[in-house]
Protein backbone atom coordinates (compact mmCIF):
# COMPACT_ATOMS: atom_id res chain seq x y z
CA UNK A 1 0.00 0.00 0.00
CA UNK A 2 1.56 3.57 -0.59
CA UNK A 3 0.05 4.84 2.48
CA UNK A 4 3.05 2.45 3.99
CA UNK A 5 5.44 2.92 1.72
CA UNK A 6 8.93 4.79 3.20
CA UNK A 7 11.05 7.00 1.17
CA UNK A 8 14.21 6.22 0.68
CA UNK A 9 16.20 9.28 1.85
CA UNK A 10 13.87 10.53 4.50
CA UNK A 11 12.47 7.56 5.54
CA UNK A 12 9.11 9.64 5.53
CA UNK A 13 5.82 8.47 4.09
CA UNK A 14 5.23 8.50 0.94
CA UNK A 15 1.78 9.49 1.03
CA UNK A 16 1.25 13.08 2.95
CA UNK A 17 -1.65 12.55 5.14
CA UNK A 18 -0.28 9.37 6.93
CA UNK A 19 3.06 11.41 7.58
CA UNK A 20 0.93 14.20 8.42
CA UNK A 21 -0.83 11.90 10.99
CA UNK A 22 2.14 10.68 12.09
CA UNK A 23 3.68 14.16 13.01
CA UNK A 24 0.63 14.87 14.88
CA UNK A 25 0.92 11.64 17.00
CA UNK A 26 4.50 12.23 18.24
CA UNK A 27 4.00 15.82 18.65
CA UNK A 28 3.89 15.42 22.29
CA UNK A 29 6.77 13.64 22.55
CA UNK A 30 9.13 15.79 20.49
CA UNK A 31 7.99 19.15 22.12
CA UNK A 32 9.06 17.24 25.12
CA UNK A 33 12.41 16.05 24.03
CA UNK A 34 13.56 18.75 21.85
CA UNK A 35 12.53 21.41 25.03
CA UNK A 36 15.28 19.11 26.83
CA UNK A 37 17.76 18.59 24.43
CA UNK A 38 17.95 22.28 23.85
CA UNK A 39 18.43 22.83 27.48
CA UNK A 40 21.10 20.47 27.92
CA UNK A 41 23.12 21.61 24.34
CA UNK A 42 22.63 25.61 25.91
CA UNK A 43 24.29 24.12 29.52
CA UNK A 44 26.85 22.28 27.53
CA UNK A 45 27.75 25.18 25.06
CA UNK A 46 27.86 27.80 28.16
CA UNK A 47 29.85 25.86 30.05
CA UNK A 48 32.74 25.90 27.11
CA UNK A 49 33.26 29.46 27.79
CA UNK A 50 35.82 28.32 30.82
CA UNK A 51 38.37 26.97 28.11
CA UNK A 52 37.79 30.40 26.30
CA UNK A 53 39.22 31.94 29.07
CA UNK A 54 42.06 29.28 28.73
CA UNK A 55 42.65 30.15 25.46
CA UNK A 56 42.08 33.73 25.77
CA UNK A 57 42.59 34.97 28.73
CA UNK A 58 41.59 38.55 29.56
CA UNK A 59 40.97 39.97 26.19
CA UNK A 60 38.38 41.41 23.59
CA UNK A 61 37.66 37.79 21.70
CA UNK A 62 37.05 36.79 25.32
CA UNK A 63 33.94 39.07 25.62
CA UNK A 64 32.83 38.37 22.11
CA UNK A 65 33.10 34.70 22.98
CA UNK A 66 30.90 35.07 26.48
CA UNK A 67 28.80 37.57 24.44
CA UNK A 68 27.89 35.07 21.89
CA UNK A 69 27.73 32.22 23.83
CA UNK A 70 25.15 34.51 26.35
CA UNK A 71 23.34 34.82 23.51
CA UNK A 72 22.89 30.82 22.36
CA UNK A 73 22.26 29.72 25.32
CA UNK A 74 19.29 32.75 26.01
CA UNK A 75 18.24 31.65 22.33
CA UNK A 76 18.20 27.96 23.05
CA UNK A 77 16.40 27.99 26.33
CA UNK A 78 13.79 30.41 24.70
CA UNK A 79 12.88 28.50 21.62
CA UNK A 80 13.15 25.37 24.36
CA UNK A 81 10.22 26.97 26.31
CA UNK A 82 8.52 28.13 23.05
CA UNK A 83 9.13 24.27 21.20
CA UNK A 84 7.99 22.70 23.91
CA UNK A 85 4.49 25.16 24.23
CA UNK A 86 3.55 25.09 20.01
CA UNK A 87 6.23 22.66 18.62
CA UNK A 88 4.74 21.36 15.24
CA UNK A 89 6.67 19.40 12.59
CA UNK A 90 3.13 19.59 10.45
CA UNK A 91 3.14 23.35 10.43
CA UNK A 92 6.36 24.76 12.34
CA UNK A 93 9.48 23.12 10.57
CA UNK A 94 11.32 26.50 10.42
CA UNK A 95 10.91 26.45 14.61
CA UNK A 96 12.61 23.28 15.07
CA UNK A 97 15.38 23.98 12.31
CA UNK A 98 15.77 27.37 13.91
CA UNK A 99 18.14 26.32 17.16
CA UNK A 100 20.34 23.65 14.84
CA UNK A 101 21.30 27.15 12.90
CA UNK A 102 21.78 28.95 15.65
CA UNK A 103 24.11 26.19 17.21
CA UNK A 104 25.81 25.68 13.53
CA UNK A 105 27.02 29.37 13.59
CA UNK A 106 28.17 29.71 16.89
CA UNK A 107 30.58 26.66 16.59
CA UNK A 108 31.57 28.32 12.97
CA UNK A 109 32.33 31.79 14.67
CA UNK A 110 34.75 30.10 17.44
CA UNK A 111 37.09 29.26 14.69
CA UNK A 112 37.80 32.70 13.83
CA UNK A 113 37.80 33.89 17.74
CA UNK A 114 40.05 31.15 18.98
CA UNK A 115 42.14 29.78 15.95
CA UNK A 116 44.48 28.21 17.95
CA UNK A 117 41.99 25.71 19.24
CA UNK A 118 41.08 24.12 15.79
CA UNK A 119 42.71 20.55 17.20
CA UNK A 120 39.76 20.38 19.39
CA UNK A 121 37.32 22.00 17.90
CA UNK A 122 37.27 19.47 15.30
CA UNK A 123 36.14 17.32 17.75
CA UNK A 124 33.32 19.71 19.14
CA UNK A 125 32.52 19.70 15.68
CA UNK A 126 32.09 15.78 15.14
CA UNK A 127 30.14 15.37 18.63
CA UNK A 128 28.14 18.45 17.36
CA UNK A 129 27.37 16.84 14.32
CA UNK A 130 25.81 13.56 15.97
CA UNK A 131 24.25 15.30 17.93
CA UNK A 132 22.24 17.41 15.36
CA UNK A 133 21.39 13.53 14.13
CA UNK A 134 20.98 11.53 16.96
CA UNK A 135 19.28 14.16 20.27
CA UNK A 136 17.79 17.00 19.20
CA UNK A 137 14.70 15.24 17.38
CA UNK A 138 14.21 16.56 14.13
CA UNK A 139 13.43 15.76 10.60
CA UNK A 140 15.99 14.05 8.44
CA UNK A 141 16.11 16.66 5.26
CA UNK A 142 16.59 19.39 8.33
CA UNK A 143 19.04 18.20 10.19
CA UNK A 144 21.00 16.52 7.07
CA UNK A 145 21.11 20.45 5.28
CA UNK A 146 21.56 22.07 9.07
CA UNK A 147 25.02 19.55 9.37
CA UNK A 148 25.88 19.78 5.87
CA UNK A 149 26.16 23.85 6.51
CA UNK A 150 28.04 23.36 9.78
CA UNK A 151 30.53 21.23 8.43
CA UNK A 152 31.34 23.73 5.59
CA UNK A 153 31.55 26.34 7.65
CA UNK A 154 33.77 24.82 9.78
CA UNK A 155 35.77 23.71 7.34
CA UNK A 156 36.06 27.23 5.51
CA UNK A 157 36.91 29.21 8.55
CA UNK A 158 39.82 26.70 9.40
CA UNK A 159 40.80 26.69 5.72
CA UNK A 160 40.84 30.91 5.78
CA UNK A 161 41.12 31.82 9.01
CA UNK A 162 43.14 29.13 11.40
CA UNK A 163 45.59 28.71 7.80
CA UNK A 164 44.83 25.30 8.38
CA UNK A 165 47.53 23.23 5.39
CA UNK A 166 45.43 21.00 2.37
CA UNK A 167 46.64 18.20 4.08
CA UNK A 168 45.30 18.76 7.67
CA UNK A 169 41.86 19.82 5.73
CA UNK A 170 41.63 17.27 3.80
CA UNK A 171 41.69 14.91 7.29
CA UNK A 172 38.84 17.36 8.92
CA UNK A 173 36.76 16.76 5.51
CA UNK A 174 37.22 13.04 5.90
CA UNK A 175 36.15 13.22 9.46
CA UNK A 176 33.83 15.62 8.84
CA UNK A 177 32.01 13.18 5.86
CA UNK A 178 32.14 10.16 7.78
CA UNK A 179 30.39 12.05 10.78
CA UNK A 180 27.80 13.03 8.28
CA UNK A 181 27.44 9.66 7.04
CA UNK A 182 27.47 7.88 10.07
CA UNK A 183 24.75 9.94 11.39
CA UNK A 184 22.33 10.60 8.28
CA UNK A 185 22.24 6.63 7.52
CA UNK A 186 21.37 6.32 11.51
CA UNK A 187 18.64 8.63 11.67
CA UNK A 188 17.25 7.29 8.47
CA UNK A 189 17.11 3.82 9.89
CA UNK A 190 15.84 4.98 13.52
CA UNK A 191 13.26 7.79 11.12
CA UNK A 192 12.20 4.53 9.15
CA UNK A 193 11.61 2.16 12.18
CA UNK A 194 9.85 4.97 14.33
CA UNK A 195 7.09 5.00 11.14
CA UNK A 196 7.42 1.36 10.68
CA UNK A 197 6.14 1.10 14.39
CA UNK A 198 3.74 3.57 14.08
CA UNK A 199 2.32 1.69 10.91
CA UNK A 200 1.57 -1.35 12.78
CA UNK A 201 0.33 0.29 15.48
CA UNK A 202 -2.55 2.03 13.46
CA UNK A 203 -3.04 -1.11 12.06
CA UNK A 204 -2.87 -2.66 15.31
CA UNK A 205 -5.94 0.04 16.33
CA UNK A 206 -8.01 0.03 13.15
CA UNK A 207 -8.40 -3.94 13.59
CA UNK A 208 -8.97 -3.58 17.17
CA UNK A 209 -11.96 -0.55 15.99
CA UNK A 210 -13.18 -3.33 13.72
CA UNK A 211 -13.07 -5.47 16.07
CA UNK A 212 -14.83 -3.78 18.63
CA UNK A 213 -17.49 -2.89 15.55
CA UNK A 214 -18.03 -6.45 14.71
CA UNK A 215 -18.28 -7.90 19.03
CA UNK A 216 -21.01 -5.24 19.04
CA UNK A 217 -22.37 -5.71 16.05
CA UNK A 218 -23.04 -9.31 16.65
CA UNK A 219 -23.95 -8.22 20.32
CA UNK A 220 -26.81 -6.31 18.53
CA UNK A 221 -27.49 -9.17 16.55
CA UNK A 222 -28.15 -11.62 19.29
CA UNK A 223 -30.59 -9.01 21.25
CA UNK A 224 -32.13 -8.78 18.35
CA UNK A 225 -32.53 -12.70 17.75
CA UNK A 226 -33.15 -13.28 21.86
CA UNK A 227 -35.82 -10.63 21.67
CA UNK A 228 -37.89 -12.31 18.37
CA UNK A 229 -37.37 -15.40 20.39
CA UNK A 230 -39.13 -13.95 23.23
CA UNK A 231 -41.68 -11.87 22.14
CA UNK A 232 -44.24 -11.72 19.83
CA UNK A 233 -43.96 -9.43 17.18
CA UNK A 234 -47.61 -8.25 16.97
CA UNK A 235 -48.28 -7.75 20.25
CA UNK A 236 -44.56 -7.16 22.12
CA UNK A 237 -45.93 -9.59 24.67
CA UNK A 238 -43.67 -12.74 25.96
CA UNK A 239 -43.44 -15.42 23.14
CA UNK A 240 -44.97 -19.11 24.07
CA UNK A 241 -41.71 -20.20 24.89
CA UNK A 242 -40.53 -17.08 27.18
CA UNK A 243 -43.64 -17.03 28.74
CA UNK A 244 -43.25 -20.63 30.11
CA UNK A 245 -39.85 -19.86 31.10
CA UNK A 246 -40.35 -16.89 33.47
CA UNK A 247 -43.41 -18.81 34.82
CA UNK A 248 -41.84 -21.71 35.65
CA UNK A 249 -39.60 -19.30 37.52
CA UNK A 250 -41.99 -17.75 39.22
CA UNK A 251 -44.06 -20.91 40.04
CA UNK A 252 -40.63 -22.55 41.63
CA UNK A 253 -40.61 -19.44 43.90
CA UNK A 254 -44.05 -19.50 45.14
CA UNK A 255 -43.77 -22.97 46.83
CA UNK A 256 -40.24 -22.02 47.96
CA UNK A 257 -42.33 -19.62 49.71
CA UNK A 258 -45.56 -21.12 50.45
CA UNK A 259 -46.63 -18.22 48.60
CA UNK A 260 -50.31 -18.13 46.49
CA UNK A 261 -50.09 -18.55 42.32
CA UNK A 262 -52.75 -18.43 40.30
CA UNK A 263 -53.10 -18.24 35.83
CA UNK A 264 -55.30 -16.85 33.20
CA UNK A 265 -55.87 -18.55 30.17
CA UNK A 266 -58.13 -15.33 28.39
CA UNK A 267 -59.53 -16.00 24.83
CA UNK A 268 -61.07 -12.99 22.33
CA UNK A 269 -64.54 -14.00 21.74
CA UNK A 270 -66.03 -14.35 17.93
CA UNK A 271 -62.63 -13.56 16.89
CA UNK A 272 -62.90 -16.19 13.85
CA UNK A 273 -66.41 -13.81 12.82
CA UNK A 274 -63.89 -10.62 13.47
CA UNK A 275 -61.50 -11.63 10.72
CA UNK A 276 -64.07 -13.02 8.67
CA UNK A 277 -65.84 -10.02 8.38
CA UNK A 278 -63.44 -6.85 8.81
CA UNK A 279 -60.29 -8.87 7.61
CA UNK A 280 -57.02 -10.04 8.83
CA UNK A 281 -55.43 -6.61 10.10
CA UNK A 282 -58.30 -5.86 11.68
CA UNK A 283 -57.78 -8.84 13.55
CA UNK A 284 -54.37 -8.35 14.30
CA UNK A 285 -55.34 -4.61 15.71
CA UNK A 286 -57.72 -6.40 18.25
CA UNK A 287 -55.45 -8.61 19.10
CA UNK A 288 -52.65 -5.55 19.83
CA UNK A 289 -55.27 -3.58 21.10
CA UNK A 290 -56.32 -6.27 24.09
CA UNK A 291 -52.52 -7.34 24.68
CA UNK A 292 -51.79 -3.39 25.40
CA UNK A 293 -55.23 -3.56 27.66
CA UNK A 294 -53.95 -6.21 29.16
CA UNK A 295 -50.29 -5.24 30.28
CA UNK A 296 -51.63 -1.54 31.85
CA UNK A 297 -54.25 -3.86 33.95
CA UNK A 298 -51.61 -5.90 35.63
CA UNK A 299 -48.83 -5.44 37.98
CA UNK A 300 -45.28 -5.14 36.94
CA UNK A 301 -44.36 -8.62 38.63
CA UNK A 302 -47.38 -10.39 36.55
CA UNK A 303 -45.81 -11.65 33.53
CA UNK A 304 -48.28 -12.05 30.33
CA UNK A 305 -47.63 -13.50 27.08
CA UNK A 306 -49.20 -14.61 24.05
CA UNK A 307 -50.19 -18.25 23.90
CA UNK A 308 -51.50 -18.68 20.30
CA UNK A 309 -53.86 -17.43 17.74
CA UNK A 310 -56.26 -15.07 20.15
CA UNK A 311 -55.23 -17.17 23.42
CA UNK A 312 -53.06 -14.83 26.14
CA UNK A 313 -52.04 -16.46 29.20
CA UNK A 314 -51.19 -14.60 32.65
CA UNK A 315 -48.99 -15.34 35.51
CA UNK A 316 -49.92 -13.87 38.66
CA UNK A 317 -47.91 -14.53 41.63
CA UNK A 318 -48.71 -13.44 45.07
CA UNK A 319 -52.65 -13.99 43.99
CA UNK A 320 -55.21 -15.85 45.83
CA UNK A 321 -58.19 -17.27 42.94
CA UNK A 322 -60.02 -14.84 44.41
CA UNK A 323 -57.79 -11.54 43.79
CA UNK A 324 -57.06 -13.30 40.08
CA UNK A 325 -61.12 -13.34 39.46
CA UNK A 326 -61.00 -9.44 40.52
CA UNK A 327 -58.50 -8.71 38.11
CA UNK A 328 -59.66 -10.95 35.27
CA UNK A 329 -63.26 -8.99 36.17
CA UNK A 330 -61.85 -5.70 35.74
CA UNK A 331 -59.61 -6.81 32.63
CA UNK A 332 -63.10 -7.77 31.35
CA UNK A 333 -64.76 -4.52 31.49
CA UNK A 334 -61.57 -2.71 30.24
CA UNK A 335 -61.44 -5.01 26.94
CA UNK A 336 -65.44 -3.89 26.43
CA UNK A 337 -64.47 -0.30 26.86
CA UNK A 338 -62.40 -0.43 23.84
CA UNK A 339 -63.36 1.89 21.43
CA UNK A 340 -63.96 -0.60 17.73
CA UNK A 341 -67.35 0.74 17.04
CA UNK A 342 -65.86 2.81 13.93
CA UNK A 343 -64.15 -0.07 12.64
CA UNK A 344 -66.52 -2.73 13.68
CA UNK A 345 -70.02 -0.87 14.13
CA UNK A 346 -71.53 -4.02 14.90
CA UNK A 347 -69.40 -5.66 16.90
CA UNK A 348 -68.55 -5.33 20.82
CA UNK A 349 -65.28 -6.71 21.89
CA UNK A 350 -65.32 -9.56 25.00
CA UNK A 351 -62.97 -11.85 25.95
CA UNK A 352 -63.17 -15.13 28.15
CA UNK A 353 -61.22 -16.12 31.03
CA UNK A 354 -60.38 -19.38 32.62
CA UNK A 355 -58.67 -18.95 36.18
CA UNK A 356 -56.54 -21.96 38.22
CA UNK A 357 -54.55 -21.85 40.51
CA UNK A 358 -51.88 -23.75 43.35
CA UNK A 359 -53.92 -26.09 45.30
CA UNK A 360 -50.86 -28.29 46.27
CA UNK A 361 -47.50 -28.38 46.59
CA UNK A 362 -47.36 -30.73 43.50
CA UNK A 363 -49.11 -28.88 41.15
CA UNK A 364 -46.95 -27.82 38.26
CA UNK A 365 -47.19 -25.32 35.30
CA UNK A 366 -48.44 -28.02 32.75
CA UNK A 367 -51.04 -28.84 35.36
CA UNK A 368 -51.97 -24.82 36.01
CA UNK A 369 -52.44 -24.71 32.16
CA UNK A 370 -54.72 -27.53 31.43
CA UNK A 371 -56.72 -26.51 34.72
CA UNK A 372 -57.38 -22.87 33.52
CA UNK A 373 -58.03 -24.14 29.56
CA UNK A 374 -60.61 -26.44 30.77
CA UNK A 375 -61.82 -23.51 32.82
CA UNK A 376 -61.60 -21.19 29.75
CA UNK A 377 -63.14 -24.00 27.64
CA UNK A 378 -66.39 -24.53 30.14
CA UNK A 379 -66.66 -20.62 29.64
CA UNK A 380 -66.64 -20.95 26.21
CA UNK A 381 -69.70 -23.42 26.20
CA UNK A 382 -71.28 -21.44 28.85
CA UNK A 383 -71.77 -18.27 26.51
CA UNK A 384 -68.39 -16.74 26.40
CA UNK A 385 -67.81 -13.24 27.79
CA UNK A 386 -67.33 -15.27 31.13
CA UNK A 387 -64.85 -15.96 34.08
CA UNK A 388 -64.89 -19.09 34.88
CA UNK A 389 -62.64 -20.61 37.69
CA UNK A 390 -61.16 -24.00 37.43
CA UNK A 391 -62.97 -25.41 41.00
CA UNK A 392 -66.27 -24.54 39.65
CA UNK A 393 -65.49 -26.56 36.60
CA UNK A 394 -64.35 -29.35 39.14
CA UNK A 395 -67.19 -28.91 41.13
CA UNK A 396 -69.71 -29.41 38.17
CA UNK A 397 -67.99 -32.61 37.04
Amino acid sequence: MTSQRLSRLTGQFLEPGREALYRQDIAPRVRLESGLALCVAALVFGMFAISDYHYTGVSTELYLLLAMRLMVVASCLVLAFVIGRVGDYNRRVWLHALPLWILATAIILIVPLRPESLPTQVTAVAVATMAFYLLIPNLLPVVAIASLYLSLGFLASAVMVADTPAVVALRISLLLIMTNAVGFFALLRLEKLQRKQFALLQEERVQNHQLVEEISHRKSLEAQLRRVAERDALTDLDSRSHFMTRAEALLRRSRHEQAPFSLMMIDVDHFKAINDTWGHSQGDRVLAAIAETCKRSLRPQDVIGRFGGEEFIVALPDTHLKDAQMVAERLQRKVAELPVREEMPEHRLTVTIGIAGVLAEETDLADLINQADQALYAGKHGGRNRVVMSQEVEDEA
